[in-house]
């Protein structure tokens, strides 16, 4: 199962990292993305509607949704209950990573030194959450820690845009990029599902472009 999802998110080279204040804006959302050709989704644990959301985007059963801000065993509970079918979470953590091993389920820890890289490696994963990427070195930092870490795969999020995208996707230790700007959280409380759609299809093409 884990390799399948991670397969998937490499494949889809984007990940929409989602913030959602109400659950009833997730549908809308949810047929946004895959109308814009990205089906996809890390809904963040950051608002009480987390694990609703999921809920609402898992049931319908056509795009890879994952619960991101993870960050206690409670909280991955609530999220594989919910369908969350891979977690991300802002840092390393035991406690986390192993509860997530017994739902089998993926678990992209946050990395940014070499140190919490060999502590992901040690616990037994080989794919990291670079985060937050912008503020941590960026792409010349992934480069950098992907030469002694040969077998790792990053997925740089935080201070992603359209601007630097290339700079991410340049990288053959990139499995995937997280970012939000194509699902801005003031447009998704809105409900602009058609602006939401626009943006996503424009990401897709982007990173289209951009293939190596």
């Amino acid at each position: 199962m884990a390799d399948n999802v991670l397969t998937q998110l490499s494949s889809s080279r984007l990940v929409p990292v989602v913030v959602l204040d109400d659950a009833a804006d997730a549908h809308g959302l949810a047929s946004a993305l895959v109308d814009g050709g990205l089906p996809v989704a890390e809904v963040t644990f950051r608002t009480d509607a987390a694990a609703d959301s999921i809920r609402v985007m898992a049931d319908r059963g056509d795009l890879l949704v994952g619960a991101g801000t993870v960050i206690t065993p409670a909280q991955v509970d609530q999220a594989v209950a919910a369908g969350a079918r891979y977690l991300v979470s802002p840092g390393t953590s035991r406690a986390v990573v192993e509860r997530a091993r017994e739902h089998g389920i993926p678990v992209l820890p946050g990395a940014v030194t070499a140190t919490e890289v060999q502590a992901a490696l040690e616990l037994g994963l080989d794919t990291v959450k670079f985060f937050p990427a912008g503020s941590s070195g960026g792409a010349a930092a992934i480069a950098a820690l992907a030469a002694p870490f040969t077998g790792v795969r990053f997925v740089p999020t935080g201070g992603v845009g359209p601007a630097n995208l290339h700079e991410y996707l340049a990288l053959p230790s990139v499995a995937a990029v997280g970012g939000s700007w194509m699902v801005p959280r003031d447009r998704v409380r809105a409900g602009d599902v058609d602006g939401v759609r626009a943006l996503v299809a424009d990401a897709v093409a982007l990173a289209a472009r951009l293939r190596p």
